[in-house]
């Protein structure tokens, strides 16, 4: 298969194929006589991972991992579910965090007269002046 066809089958693009293979996540194709990239079944497999591992959340890096999982028959899939559960983990404490930022925004906002006024006390909390730290909303640890 060439480059075009891998795209259409895994849904990236060639730039994106062409990205995982420069940073060595993906096995490299062979090459033709005329130098066009010739794809396998099994790079169909490495991208498919890839790109459902990134929409789960997995960095690059961590990709990279479990494309060489996948290529390892001796792998356990212990090491794989404990992977997976860490990432689950990191994404919840991720959550955490984005909750407290949008309630620390909404607590900005209700401080905001929102008027035609200079005065603006979202800029003057986050410019560091005026109220010092400010507390947490209540309800938040």
């Amino acid at each position: 298969m060439n480059i075009s066809d891998v795209a259409k089958k895994t849904g990236l693009t060639r730039k994106a194929i062409r990205f995982y293979e420069e940073k060595g996540v993906v096995t490299p194709p062979v090459r033709s006589a005329n130098g066009y990239r010739s794809y396998t079944q099994h790079h169909l497999d490495e991208l498919n991972l890839l790109r459902q591992s990134r929409q789960v959340g997995f960095t690059l890096e961590e990709c990279g991992e479990l494309v060489q999982l996948m290529n390892n028959p001796a792998r356990h899939s212990a090491e794989v579910k404990a992977r997976t559960l860490q990432k689950a983990e990191e994404i919840a404490a991720h959550i955490e965090d984005l909750h407290a930022m949008r309630a620390r925004l909404l607590a900005l906002a209700a401080d905001c007269p929102g008027d035609e006024s200079a005065a603006c006390p979202i800029i003057e909390h986050l410019a560091g002046c005026c109220h010092g730290v400010m507390e947490k909303p209540s309800g938040e640890k």
